[in-house]
């Protein structure tokens, strides 16, 4: 099923046209792969899959894709700024969707055992191990990291800012 998830996602983006349903293509398509790395026990991947890619990338992308786009200044008609507030229809199917959504998780999440979260147990991931390492023993480089993509980003926005602002 998984597996079907991600090639029927890998599909899609290259049938669409839109660069935006494209990036929901590609976030059903790594959370696939991620879904497999975890069926394959391999849950430090699933876990940088879902936070480097997913987190990181395809958010990025979205931004970029929100960022860029601009509007057409000829069509006036079609910038209604009121446009929201004004068809109070279009809030329920989303609304409704996401109380359903809500209302799944909260149910598996009070209802199941989860049983490899005991500490009492012998079993440790490897995400335990490199986590506990990345804390511990590689913390200066670790925060080093971080300083530095910080910095990055905080140059990319100064950058990326209109200049009469």
């Amino acid at each position: 099923m998984f597996s079907a998830l991600a090639l029927g996602g890998a599909v899609a983006i290259l049938l669409t046209r839109n660069v935006l349903y494209s990036a929901f293509f590609l976030l059903l398509t790594l959370l696939g792969v991620a879904a497999l790395f975890v069926l394959a026990s391999a849950d430090f991947l699933a876990v940088a899959q879902i936070m480097i890619y997913v987190g990181g990338v395809l958010v990025l992308i979205v931004f970029g894709v929100m960022l860029t786009h601009k509007a057409d200044p000829l069509n006036r008609n079609s910038q209604r700024p009121n446009a929201v507030l004004t068809n109070h229809r279009s809030w329920l199917w989303p609304l409704v969707l996401a109380g359903g959504t809500f209302t799944v998780l909260y149910q598996v999440l009070t209802r199941g055992s989860f049983v490899l979260l005991n500490r009492e147990m012998k079993y440790q991931t490897t995400v335990d191990t490199i986590g506990r390492q990345l804390m511990t023993e590689y913390l200066i480089p670790f925060e080093i990291a971080g300083i530095l993509l910080l910095v990055a980003l905080i140059g990319a926005a100064y950058l990326a800012k209109p200049n009469d602002a």
